[in-house]
């Protein structure tokens, strides 16, 4: 026997029908989750427990009935029909009454560990640190595969290219998620591989963002030496991390353009410092060009023979007091020559043989006799005239009587 061949809404509706008519309305107990409301109005949560979750509708036309804030971790009572959503093949329950029965047990976990980490001072304001002003080493701690991160890295990149962006990828939900999370602060600390660091995801139910709401997370936040900008979910989720972090952004996106606040500012000083730069080397270069432009036009450059015509004349110039200084100056030195030649002259023995005397000397040893008294009778001695000399012999010694002009 051939087998029937059904196309996929064929046994979607199939399933559809038995459903509705196997299930019909009932009344289910849990706790909400994911609360959000479609631009129609709807409003779309899931109800869970502790072993399963259902997901359900509530139109915007029963919601107006419903006397109390519809958030997550409320513990409510659904009444509705059990159907299926036929365009993704999903069953869910349409939410005709909803019945508030107290708080879920996420969200009083939630507070009692909110009220207990602020008695300890963990929320303290006094105890958050400022972000730097121009951080140039940007760690993010989050999935690295979700859309958190893509839009961190491109507003980032957008707003100052030159950063320099550390991923430390890590689960952001489910199990082992919370343990990550603080061992990857705990590591950028360490090697202190950041100046500010994101820590977050996208949003998501409260049980998706739980992990952000473990104690241990918590406390390696508020140890963190580098400031913390915690970024979880959307703008109305809040988690513990965003009360101990140094500053809470409303998204991820919204932490990247935080922790770059100032870096616009400062690209616009350097563009104005780069345009004040540029209008003095303007001026310098118009300055530049007026002078050269005085020179250009100079008469002097446009003669350039008027100029060496007149470095000539004062060449010659200079020559001509040279010359004259050079003859008044030899001059000078030939009268002192000429007086000093005459006195030389006047004190040459020659020149006072000359006026007839003469000059004695004793031939054997070549001495001057100046005294008669050293001269023995008989002695030959020699005789120097202005013109030859004379051999003479003493005959007759006078020592006594001396000379007279």
């Amino acid at each position: 026997m051939a087998k029937r061949l059904l196309t996929v809404s064929e046994l979607t509706s199939y399933i559809k029908n038995t459903l509705e008519s196997m299930v019909g309305r009932v009344c289910v107990a849990g706790e909400i989750s994911g609360a959000r409301t479609g631009p129609t109005g709807h409003l779309y949560f899931t109800m869970k427990d502790t072993g399963a979750a259902l997901q359900c509708v509530m139109f915007k036309s029963a919601l107006r009935k419903v006397t109390f804030a519809v958030r997550d971790g409320a513990q409510v009572e659904a009444e509705g029909a059990v159907t299926v959503y036929e365009q993704r093949g999903q069953y869910q329950l349409i939410v005709e009454k909803l019945t508030d029965a107290g708080v879920g047990d996420l969200f009083r976990r939630f507070e009692e560990m909110k009220q207990r980490l602020e008695k300890e001072g963990l929320f303290s304001p006094e105890r958050k640190r400022p972000l730097p002003p121009l951080p140039m080493r940007i760690g993010v701690i989050t999935s690295p595969t979700g859309a958190a991160v893509r839009d961190i890295i491109h507003v980032l990149t957008r707003r100052f290219p030159r950063l320099r962006i550390l991923i430390y990828p890590t689960l952001v939900q489910g199990t082992g998620a919370a343990g990550q999370i603080a061992r990857a602060i705990r590591r950028m600390n360490e090697l202190a591989l950041a100046d500010v660091l994101i820590v977050g995801r996208g949003g998501g139910s409260i049980e998706d963002l739980w992990a952000f709401n473990e104690e241990v997370v918590a406390r390696e936040i508020a140890r963190s030496r580098i400031p913390v900008v915690s970024a979880v979910g959307h703008e109305t989720d809040f988690t513990i991390a965003d009360f101990v972090a140094d500053v809470r952004a409303p998204t991820p996106s919204a932490a990247a353009e935080i922790v770059t606040e100032h870096h616009a500012g400062f690209m616009q000083s350097l563009r104005d410092h780069s345009a004040s730069l540029n209008r003095s080397i303007s001026r310098l270069l118009d300055m530049k060009r007026l002078r050269l432009r005085a020179l250009a036009e100079s008469r002097a450059l446009h003669s350039p023979l008027e100029i060496l015509r007149r470095f000539q004349q004062r060449v010659d110039d200079l020559a001509g007091r040279l010359d004259s200084s050079v003859r008044e100056t030899l001059g000078r030195h030939v009268q002192r020559f000429e007086i000093a030649r005459t006195r030389l002259e006047g004190l040459n023995p020659r020149a006072i043989l000359g006026r007839g005397y003469s000059i004695l000397r004793r031939p054997s040893k070549g001495d001057i006799i100046r005294d008669a008294g050293t001269v023995c009778a008989g002695e030959p001695i020699e005789a120097l005239l202005w013109r030859g000399s004379l051999n003479l012999n003493v005959a007759r010694i006078n020592p006594e009587e001396p000379y007279e002009k």
